[in-house]
């Protein structure tokens, strides 16, 4: 790519590169913060040479992380001090599943950046994903941080009432 002066390098993170508004999630968004400010310097980098470096940022998408997920979180965190954020979290991931995209979005934004003459340097993509990233970019940490408290307070309460409900 240097030799030809031109080429696409595109890497795959999530919105959970730029926003970490979960608990029991450090080590994700560890990685995905990681693949961002890789993703920075080498487009940096790589600008002298006519290279583009774009960064696919996909929300909830309807695939088997979901499912992984759950059964790590459970695995891992389920019967230690903190369960009870574990069941929480379970509770917001089922929300967030049955109300995620499905993976052709992501597949027509690559396409997208793919044949782009001037690519954007990020791709936001997918359920939550531009709303939750536009937050956390005009709105303070704290009010973040209340407000998916709230939203997964809401959620919780509802899934409860749907179970006492199902038992009945």
């Amino acid at each position: 790519m240097r030799r030809q002066r031109s080429g696409k390098i595109l890497n795959a993170s999530s919105i959970g590169g730029r926003i970490a508004w979960e608990s029991l999630g450090a080590w994700y968004h560890a990685t995905k913060f990681a693949v961002e400010g890789f993703s920075v310097c080498l487009r940096m980098e790589l600008k002298p040479f006519g290279i583009e470096v774009i960064v696919i940022e996909p929300g909830a998408i309807r695939t088997e992380w979901f499912q992984i997920a759950l059964e790590t979180l459970q695995q891992v965190s389920g019967h230690t001090a903190y369960g009870p954020q574990a069941e929480e979290k379970r509770t917001l991931f089922l929300a967030g599943a049955g109300s995620a995209s499905d993976p052709d979005v992501v597949a027509c934004e690559i396409d997208k950046a793919i044949r782009a003459t001037r690519p954007k340097t990020r791709y936001v993509v997918g359920a939550y994903a531009k709303t939750l990233v536009f937050m956390s970019i005009f709105f303070p940490d704290r009010f973040n941080d209340w407000l998916m408290g709230a939203i997964t307070k809401t959620l919780v309460k509802q899934q409860r009432r749907k179970s006492t409900t199902q038992t009945a």
